[in-house]
């Protein structure tokens, strides 16, 4: 049984519920030829239209079509299918009123756009089959010379005893044939102008492989089955204790590679791959730890440098109902898989040497290789900001540059670093179903998906922002799988025999259905020991391997275990499984590193938000998990002068009554529209000022909306380009349309690849984008580098939020140094005037420039235009100085020396590098002449010191320790 999922490239499928309904039909004329055209002729009394909501007789066909030899390999969907949700016209029925039957007439080669078919199959569905609005799949051969395997069926395999038989028959249409039957590469049989054949073949004591060649004048059809010897139960220990799943590298013995792997309930596995020309025998047979349960084989003589590829055969000789006897599937804790769906399209200049899928396999496989070389990592002790002073940049590679791959975003390293930014979240990056998605369908958590580039090349990514002071942060999505995922695919039901399907009731690491009410796809149990235990191989794997600095953990609603599909008010309410459990993958990210940031999509209740975001927070190293706070309805409101919804106070932690400032406040995300499209859609089309289709004016707003939520004390999320002013539809189709997420015609649109009009109109050079760009990039400095940021704040706008007013203070910071901040914006369409309520008398500055004005009395009005803001501190900031680097009086003494140094400048940070790159020892805050920096701790030598200034210029100067 196969799973809905639209990714390009993903196989086409389906789900088998109680609405899907028993056809009749017939196909005339049949038997049919590729180039005949045929009439599929459906009853109209087989189907209760009703049941599917249907009107006017609108059904549709969906199909899909088969080589010549039936390969599941081969199938390919029908161009014309459309979307799953909105079926392309082209394939709707006809419907005969007198006759009550629907109809449809096509040509096999033009309709699949293929030549060669041996098999077609179809379903029929409502428009929209949302819901399983459709029929049961249903099947025809397709030429006037068909074979019928009838035993064993074809694509089966047959598990026997060492010494057993396997019979073979089949029968052709069309007159004789002549039968060759193969096994493993040799002949065993032929028969001659047969219409039948049956053949014996015994004893067999090995594995396999047959495939049985029938011949018609010039057409050679192949039937392919397998036979699978029991090898019997080879119990036999761990050769260590130390041994993990998945592939384990004999690190003294290139030769020599251990895969283990934890399978409950199955009898037997074989290890098939390009080292046994995938015909494995008994000496590839897995042997089985009788303490762990644990199936493993240690493979020798494999050469250094060399890729191999292989995959699991697994075996239940009494499977769960509906499951099959054997799967294959690469291992699960792969990380370099093959696949035979997406590789094909990948580039060469993304993915320079990919090894090639090998023939004649199908679904993927995973690489092996021993004698790799260790990544020679720059940067090994990065130093995280603070929690309080993060800013993420959220990136989908898919959609930031032309390339959609790692080295996009290493050739915009400047992109980032101007911008201020101290962190990127990338959309999950691990191995996806297909090229073309958000990859929220994970099938390998453990692997990097190929369409974004090798791991060498994302690991210079990450090193690059260590060495510019930028956090890497991974969205994972664990709370589910689909249909290609190993752990999915080893315990299926199956009832249809193609080798997809949904977790039966005996799978140790999915729920059989869902267990909250936003389920998708294979729910992860993760009450399971065998589930958490495959989470945290993924969160060492990530953190370990390839230096990441946090996770944002997808849909953290899914991890209870205590709820059912449709029970929202349970899902929606705090359960005390998930809180544990999401505690427990915080705690072990925090084992391997302890400023690792966590942070949980969950948009739910605050008592249940509190409890993860106040953990643990009297640690020498504070924790406490960041929790999403989505507002993209109140900027939306802010931004279009429509601020009736606009109170934007849970932007930051006090008002969900968290200890800390653990609230990852945003306005925009990926998940939600873009606020400038609403805005320029829906916004206050009067006034003044107007925003709804008057880009220029929304664009003009941009500014004071990340004066009004990246300056809240706390972490903040930017979505890419809306430092740009981004006015792309998350719904654009790419085709002039847009729709929405409650319109799905013409197609939700919603996961199309977007535009790149960032760069192709070159928005950098428009100075009404660029000025947001820039603004808030001295907004994020001001966020990260000056301590008042890192306070209490209060919200206080006028009655109908057009007027805000936000104050951030920190009463522990002298007032000789900053410590009262006033944020004043305009989200009129009007020229206004604003109380400020000054928390004092005297000299105030403009932090945005360093302006001053002097408050005589602190409720006197303040002119403020519309889509102004204004920034007011009670001292001034440091400002930026584009000379600094070359500036020659920054000078560090003394040098050389022996305990400490200063330098004759005023800067926020100092970073103290070996002269190899590492990180050694860092200092933030803001600090003048007279700071004296502490070395007693660093060894004696030559180092690198770097000097940043508030806007984070930096200059470079070399220090002698004696």
């Amino acid at each position: 049984m196969k799973n809905i999922y639209f990714i390009l490239l993903l196989l086409t499928s389906c789900f088998t519920f109680a609405q899907v309904q028993t056809i009749t039909y017939s196909i005339a004329p049949n038997p049919f030829d590729e180039t005949n055209s045929i009439t599929l002729t459906v009853n109209g009394s087989s189907i209760n239209e009703a049941t599917w909501g249907i009107t006017n007789n609108s059904l549709y066909l969906w199909t899909w079509s088969f080589d010549i030899n039936d390969s599941p390999a081969s199938q390919i969907d029908c161009p014309t299918n459309g979307a799953w949700t909105n079926s392309n016209i082209a394939n709707k029925f006809t419907y005969n009123a007198g006759l009550d039957t629907y109809t449809i007439t096509f040509v096999p080669t033009t309709f699949y756009n293929r030549t060669g078919i041996g098999k077609i199959g179809f379903l029929v569905k409502a428009q929209d089959g949302t819901g399983d609005k459709k029929s049961q799949d249903c099947f025809a051969e397709v030429g006037l010379f068909d074979v019928n395997l009838t035993s064993p069926l074809p694509n089966s395999s047959t598990i026997i005893n060492s010494g057993g038989m396997i019979n073979v028959s089949a029968t052709n249409t069309n007159g004789t044939a002549n039968y060759v039957l193969k096994s493993n590469g040799s002949v065993l049989n032929t028969q001659n102008n047969v219409s039948s054949y049956s053949f014996m073949h015994m004893p067999i004591t090995s594995n396999q492989n047959y495939q049985l060649e029938v011949t018609q004048g010039a057409t050679t059809q192949t039937k392919k089955f397998t036979v699978i010897v029991n090898p019997g139960t080879l119990t036999q220990a761990l050769p260590s204790s130390t041994l993990e799943d998945g592939i384990n590298y004999n690190t003294g013995d290139p030769t020599k590679a251990t895969l283990v792997l934890n399978a409950p309930g199955k009898d037997f596995i074989y290890v098939a791959g390009s080292f046994n020309s995938w015909q494995p025998n008994t000496s590839y047979a897995m042997k089985k730890d009788a303490t762990t349960g644990k199936f493993w084989l240690e493979l020798t003589g494999l050469t250094s440098g060399t890729n191999y590829s292989y995959q699991y055969w697994v075996v239940d000789t009494t499977p769960f109902t509906n499951s099959p006897v054997l799967v294959k599937t690469a291992d699960p804790f792969s990380t370099l898989v093959l696949s035979p769906f997406d590789d094909p399209y990948i580039s060469s200049t993304t993915y320079p040497n990919l090894p090639a899928y090998p023939v004649g396999q199908e679904r993927e496989v995973t690489v092996l290789k021993t004698g790799q070389s260790v990544y020679p990592w720059q940067v090994n002790n990065f130093v995280k900001a603070k929690k309080e002073d993060l800013i993420v940049y959220e990136v989908l590679i898919r959609d930031f540059d032309s390339n959609r791959n790692f080295q996009d975003l290493i050739n915009k390293i400047n992109y980032f670093k101007n911008l201020k930014i101290n962190a990127i979240e990338l959309m999950p990056v691990m191995e996806f179903e297909g090229n073309e998605s958000w990859g929220y369908n994970t099938s390998f958590h453990l692997a990097l998906d190929k369409a974004y580039g090798t791991a060498n090349k994302m690991k210079e990514f990450v090193d690059l922002c260590h060495q510019n002071g930028i956090a890497v942060i991974l969205d994972v999505a664990l709370n589910h799988a689909f249909g290609r995922n190993p752990m999915v695919r080893m315990w299926m039901k199956d009832p249809d025999g193609d080798g997809w399907g949904d977790p039966s009731a005996e799978s140790p690491y999915f729920n059989e259905f869902a267990k909250h009410s936003y389920g998708v796809g294979a729910d992860f149990r993760h009450s399971n020991t065998i589930t958490r235990d495959y989470t945290k191989r993924v969160i060492k794997q990530w953190i370990n391997e390839f230096h990441i600095d946090g996770f944002r953990w997808d849909l953290t609603k899914g991890f209870t275990d205590n709820c059912t599909a449709g029970d929202d008010a349970c899902t929606n309410n705090s359960q005390p499984d998930r809180v544990a459990v999401l505690k427990e993958y915080a705690d072990y990210a925090w084992a391997l590193d302890p400023t690792h940031y966590a942070i949980f999509e969950h948009l739910g209740s605050d008592s249940e938000e509190q409890q993860w975001a106040n953990y643990r927070l009297g640690d020498a190293v504070p924790k406490g998990i960041m929790m999403w706070g989505e507002m993209t309805e109140q900027y939306s409101q802010l931004l279009g002068g429509y601020a009736v919804n606009g109170d934007i106070s849970r932007i930051g932690h006090t008002s969900h009554g968290f200890t800390a400032k653990r609230v990852m406040g945003y306005p925009e995300s990926h998940d939600k529209e873009r606020i400038m499209y609403t805005a320029l859609t829906t916004g206050n089309g009067a006034g003044a000022f107007p925003v709804q289709g008057n880009l220029t004016n929304a664009l003009n707003r941009m500014s004071a909306i990340g004066a009004a939520s990246i300056l809240v004390p706390g972490p903040k999320m930017l979505w890419h380009f809306a430092d740009l002013g981004m006015n792309t539809s998350i719904y654009d189709c790419g085709n002039g349309t847009v729709n929405t997420e409650t319109d799905p015609t013409p197609g939700d649109c919603k996961l199309n690849t977007k535009p790149q009009l960032q760069w192709t109109n070159n928005w950098l050079a428009d100075a009404t984008r660029s000025k947001i760009y820039n603004d808030w990039a001295k907004m994020i400095s001001l966020k990260i580098n000056e301590p008042v940021f890192e306070g209490n704040y209060s919200i206080s706008p006028d009655a109908n939020n057009v007027k805000q007013r936000i104050y951030i203070f920190d009463t522990s910071i002298p007032s000789t140094q900053l410590n009262s901040v006033v944020v004043l914006c305009n989200f009129s369409v009007a020229n206004l005037s604003i109380v400020p309520d000054f928390p004092s008398t005297g000299t105030w500055y403009n932090l945005m420039d360093n302006t001053t004005i002097n408050v005589t009395n602190t409720a006197t009005p303040i002119p403020v235009n519309s889509g102004q803001f204004f920034v007011y501190g009670n001292k001034a900031a440091l400002l930026s100085n584009t000379n600094f680097a070359s500036d020659k009086s920054i000078v560090i003494f003394p040098n050389p020396t022996t305990t400490s140094f200063n330098l004759m400048a005023t800067v926020t940070k100092v970073e103290i590098y070996s002269v190899t790159g590492q990180l050694v020892k860092s200092f933030k805050g803001t600090f003048d002449t007279d700071h004296s920096y502490s070395i007693e701790d660093l060894n004696k030598g030559i180092y690198l010191v770097k000097a940043f200034d508030y806007d984070s210029n930096e200059k470079t100067m070399k220090l002698i320790k004696n």
